[in-house]
């Protein structure tokens, strides 16, 4: 390059001398320059077109690398996480497709050192020595999950308000959330249930607020997600009470002007919590006595969505719909738990379920953004996360409640995945 540009600057001397010896004056006043003086100066402007040019693309190339090198790490400080180069966006991956990996930064927190896990889910706090169920993540097949980073997902939170509605299951995501976040809060006690209530099974509201950064996470329980009725006048002896499926909760009026909304239903509709109970199903004034399961279970789920349709604002609101999750009984007695001591390698079934498959089939036909949370397949690899015999009442295993920490921990971390991405956004 410096052998070229001494040529140059030689060249520009040779012809500045001959202009000034070969030019003579015109009656015009007008220079005339021979042609061969002509040609060198052509010669030289055109390689100075090129050494610009030459200069443009490596600047091009230069700045390019470096944004492929620089803009990944500021997506890693801002997640949290070292993206892989199969990283892909959520939108265009599917999240529940991948496998249970061992990783040894697990768990996320410790249940005895936070308030709000019930004691039915502190397993280690109940008695089970095994900790290999503790030490699994969630890796998608073609993207990343992004590490927890507390603080970033506190300050996203602020002023917002979380909700979570549903049965039990929703109550154990609701504890496993709060104690996520309680890992980045430095006093504790800043943290608290708003009416100072301890956490109950029967219980329909609990709500926690974090003071240090104004928001709440709260949990309603709507086991059915539709209203329930009592006995209607001229019903047959065995209608005890009914499950009005055109009419959601009556305290829906509450999940109203949330920031994030999260639904779930599913572990309630089996006989023997309906009909052995003398619960049928109704819609407006008529008894569908012979109405099967599946198919009311439709029926609510179409009320449901109307309801989101007509009542919550999207622009604001991110809702979700967790699809059903899997319990691991040995038959249908319910006696036993088929539990392992590491995840499965294949779902022997368990991961197909009709609840779920409507779940999708209506989030679908709706006419407002529902993410649909399809922890169905995933879920059912883990029969070594179950509360089994540690509980605490030990002398009735529980094949359908998770552990905490455990599988609940993982389908918070997707909600705050997507909530990360919807920040970067309008969040």
């Amino acid at each position: 390059m410096m052998k070229s540009l001494r040529r140059v600057a030689s060249l520009k001397r040779s012809a500045s001398i001959n202009r000034r010896a070969l030019n003579v004056t015109s009656p015009r006043g007008l220079s005339v320059v021979s042609p061969r003086v002509s040609r060198w100066s052509g010669v030289s402007r055109l390689f100075h077109v090129l050494v610009v040019i030459g200069f443009v693309i490596s600047s091009l190339i230069a700045i390019g690398c470096g944004y492929m090198f620089v803009l990944p790490s500021l997506s890693q400080a801002f997640y949290g996480y070292g993206a892989s180069k199969t990283n892909v966006s959520l939108s265009s991956c599917n999240i529940f497709n991948g496998s249970w990996v061992l990783d040894d930064s697990y768990p996320l927190y410790n249940a005895t050192e936070c308030p709000f896990v019930e004691q039915g889910f502190n397993c280690l706090g109940n008695g089970r020595e095994d900790k290999d169920y503790l030490r699994w993540r969630w890796k998608p097949m073609d993207c990343v999950i992004p590490r927890l980073d507390v603080q970033s997902i506190l300050g996203m939170l602020r002023g917002k308000r979380v909700v979570f509605v549903g049965d039990s299951m929703s109550r154990t995501q609701w504890e496993s959330l709060i104690c996520l976040l309680m890992t980045g809060v430095e006093d504790k006690k800043s943290v608290y249930e708003v009416n100072g209530n301890k956490i109950t099974k029967r219980i329909r509201f609990l709500g926690v607020r974090f003071s240090s950064f104004n928001f709440t996470v709260e949990f309603f329980r709507s086991v059915f997600l539709v209203q329930q009725g009592g006995m209607p006048r001229h019903a047959p002896k065995r209608v005890k009470s009914t499950l009005k499926l055109d009419k959601l909760d009556n305290i829906s009026s509450h999940w109203v002007n949330s920031d994030v909304l999260i639904f779930n239903t599913g572990q309630w509709w089996v006989p023997g919590k309906l009909f052995k109970t003398g619960c049928y199903f109704q819609v407006q004034n008529t008894l569908k006595l012979g109405m099967p399961i599946s198919a009311a279970y439709r029926t609510a789920l179409g009320t449901w969505a109307s309801w989101v349709e007509r009542n919550i604002n999207t622009n604001r609101t991110r809702v979700f719909f967790r699809s059903f999750e899997p319990s691991h009984w040995s038959d249908q007695t319910r006696t036993f738990c088929n539990m392992t001591q590491h995840p499965l390698s294949e779902a022997r079934g368990w991961d197909q379920h009709l609840f779920s498959d409507t779940i999708l089939e209506v989030a679908k036909n709706m006419t407002v953004p529902v993410t649909v949370l399809h922890i169905t397949s995933m879920t059912a690899l883990r029969s070594d996360a179950h509360v089994g015999n540690w509980s605490d009442s030990s002398y009735t295993p529980d094949c359908s409640h998770w552990c905490l920490p455990g599988v609940p921990d993982v389908w918070n971390e997707i909600v705050l995945a997507y909530l990360l991405t919807d920040y970067r956004i309008h969040f």
